[in-house]
């Protein structure tokens, strides 16, 4: 994609955002179903991480009956529901029914675009920071680690994102390549680049609570950039949490749309993530 007009970016950023999540049918404990009404994951791992609903399409006279579908299949999966809005979503004032069907709203990522010709490089250097590519299943795991660490993640969560990543595969030749930033020999910081829709996708930015606002996430997200722009990429797309707004502008970065969350909750997990 080399289309830098704000129109084709919001598409990007939710484009990368819905084939991110189809990665998931590659793991046997995640249900994909993908039509043109939406998109959604399914599994039985206690977190909105693995289940989600995105991309609805669905016709006013529908949407009631639509969402007690939608929360009837994962209640009988005693699962969580991270349902997404974005530009695209139909009807657009969605969220409002989510509310009234029980959802939480969960906050307003920004989604945000950068020209990967037009990084800022110029950042201090990080003296004693090595970053790493993942490329075996032992590196993976420390990735994991400092992943749900750097998320505050209630419950382990570590061994199935270890199962899901694997099954997606590690190396080059794979959509996904996770990057580990280690200091002093410790994991500190991780970041993720996921190759399509034609564009960037960073995810999974993290650092452990100690080695904060010293620049290791800013190091490895511009790291997973300039291995995208040396594949021949030329936009990168996020979407960013309010912590990390001030970082990825930094970088470059600029904010073209705003997406929504909202989850459902089971109570019987009594986790809030």
């Amino acid at each position: 994609m080399n289309d830098l007009s704000a129109p084709a970016l919001v598409t990007a950023v939710e484009e990368n955002l819905f084939e991110y999540y189809k990665l998931f049918r590659q793991w046997t404990r995640v249900e994909v179903h993908d039509d043109k009404h939406m998109l959604w994951t399914l599994s039985d791992v206690p977190s909105p991480f693995f289940n989600n609903v995105l991309n609805a399409q669905i016709a006013p006279n529908e949407v009631d009956a639509t969402i007690e579908v939608t929360i009837t299949r994962y209640r009988l999966r005693n699962a969580f529901i991270n349902w997404w809005i974005g530009p695209a979503t139909k009807p657009a004032n969605l969220g409002m029914y989510l509310e009234q069907h029980g959802f939480v709203h969960r906050g307003n990522p920004p989604g945000m675009a950068v020209d990967l010709l037009a990084l800022n490089e110029g950042l201090p250097a990080l003296p004693g920071l090595v970053i790493e590519q993942v490329s075996d299943v032992a590196t993976l795991k420390q990735w994991c680690h400092v992943f749900s660490v750097g998320f505050g993640m209630r419950g382990s969560i570590e061994d199935p994102l270890i199962d899901l990543f694997t099954s997606i595969g590690l190396g080059d030749q794979f959509p996904i390549r996770h990057y580990i930033g280690w200091l002093d020999g410790k994991p500190v910081a991780t970041s993720q680049l996921f190759l399509g829709a034609g564009v960037a996708g960073i995810y999974d930015v993290a650092t452990v609570p100690e080695a904060r606002q010293q620049g290791y996430g800013t190091a490895l997200t511009l790291a997973a950039l300039l291995k995208a722009r040396s594949l021949g990429y030329r936009v990168g797309i996020l979407q960013s949490s309010e912590m990390g707004f001030g970082v990825y502008y930094r970088i470059g970065f600029r904010e073209y749309c705003r997406l929504s969350r909202y989850i459902w909750m089971n109570r019987s997990w009594g986790i809030k993530r």
